[in-house]
């Protein structure tokens, strides 16, 4: 009977020895409502009755039909999207990125967020730039007070998404802060200002053809890497030229992935059905009107950011007379009554190829066909901007 007795006193002595304690974190969260207006918009449409106005985007039909198989352009060794096993798996939320900040080392390296460091402004909040201890500079995008918890998806959704993406035309992920009511990410910092600054000649010097078809290329070449390559198809659903950063080498980078959605991956679906979100001027007519949301509506959001590459006009500019006010059909007409040069952006300064132009204009206006099925997907807008790059500088075009 000893033994026994003996034997539960040292279970019981080391069962206390060894038990642990649980620790409880309590994570509090800041988000912001997408502001409804700027002059390319953000909107948030709730109901089909009522609350989506009549689409000023609806063009005339495109008279060709995107062919079943479009050519292939020749191989580049810089330029064709890249395989997707070159880039890494999702990475847990709480291992991504490089940058580690605490609120306070946040709030020093943008000065306390000093209005002089502000960046811009998108539908999550306010970007602004940082300097690190050490040395490096990195974007951080704050979490508006307002509105706090209309935000809250968005946080968590341009989070997990970047922390799923790899590509050097899309914006770098270097981490997050979450605690009490502040909500940031970090990202890498590009330091050239947005295409649409560019585009209004605020940075100087205006951007020549070359660069505008370099630059189509590169948005492009991310958009085709989010909706194939990476490990799960990615709807950016904000595809607009206040979205895209560029270089110091004027590379084009896709950011503001707050609205961004996972395609549907069950076998047979083809599209996602949610709230209609994005920017007035670029969004699809026929997500607007059915609620599906495929990545076909990125496609229509690149044929409108296209022409205004070309243009260099506004999606949508209340200023000018009736019939230019919404500028892909402006253009449209411009194009089918054989004024096709008329549309040149007036700041090129060099002479445009007329076949050149005429042909990324062809695609600008199959891309944002009224109806997803006569858009082309993504890779093969890709492959198409090659062969016109390909062509372009067989016929004298400068690198």
């Amino acid at each position: 009977m000893a033994a026994p007795g003996l034997l539960l006193l040292c279970c019981s002595f080391l069962c206390n020895c060894f038990r642990s304690k649980r620790k409880d974190i309590d994570d509090a969260v800041i988000v912001k409502e997408p502001k409804a207006m700027e002059s390319a918009p953000s909107a948030e449409m709730n109901s089909v009755h009522g609350k989506i106005p009549a689409s000023p985007l609806r063009v005339p039909a495109s008279p060709l039909r995107v062919p079943a198989s479009p050519l292939r352009a020749p191989p580049s060794p810089l330029r064709v999207p890249p395989s997707p096993g070159r880039f890494s798996m999702s990475p847990k939320l709480d291992r991504i990125g490089s940058v580690h900040l605490t609120l306070r080392q946040a709030a020093r390296a943008t000065q306390n967020f000093s209005p002089t460091l502000k960046l811009g402004e998108g539908g999550f909040g306010t970007v602004y730039k940082a300097q690190l201890q050490d040395g490096q500079t990195v974007a951080i995008k704050r979490a508006s007070k307002e509105h706090s918890d209309a935000l809250r998806s968005e946080f968590r959704s341009e989070i997990e998404l970047l922390a799923k993406i790899e590509h050097r035309n899309l914006v770098k992920l270097l981490g997050y802060v979450d605690k009490g009511n502040e909500r940031l990410i970090i990202t890498e910092y590009v330091p050239n200002g947005t295409l649409r600054e560019h585009l209004d000649g605020i940075h100087g010097s205006c951007l020549d053809f070359s660069q505008r078809l370099e630059i189509s290329i590169d948005i492009a070449h991310g958009l085709t890497y989010l909706h194939l390559y990476a490990e799960k198809q990615i709807i950016h659903r904000d595809v607009k030229s206040s979205n895209i950063l560029l270089t110091e080498r004027m590379r084009a980078k896709v950011a503001d992935f707050g609205f961004a959605r996972l395609g549907d991956t069950e076998p047979g679906k083809t599209h996602v059905m949610t709230k209609v979100k994005g920017t007035v001027g670029y969004l699809d007519p026929e997500y607007m009107r059915t609620f599906k949301l495929t990545p076909k509506s990125d496609v229509y959001s690149f044929g409108v950011l296209l022409v205004e590459i070309l243009t260099g006009r506004r999606p949508v500019d209340s200023r000018r007379l009736p019939d230019e006010k919404v500028t892909i059909r402006w253009a449209f007409g411009k194009h089918h009554n054989g004024e096709t040069m008329d549309l040149v952006d007036p700041q090129i300064r060099e002479a445009v190829d007329e076949k050149i132009f005429k042909k990324m204009l062809d695609l600008a206006f199959q891309c944002a066909a009224p109806t997803r099925a006569d858009r082309p997907d993504m890779k093969a807008v890709g492959e198409r901007l090659w062969a016109i790059r390909v062509k372009y500088l067989k016929r004298g075009g400068r690198e």
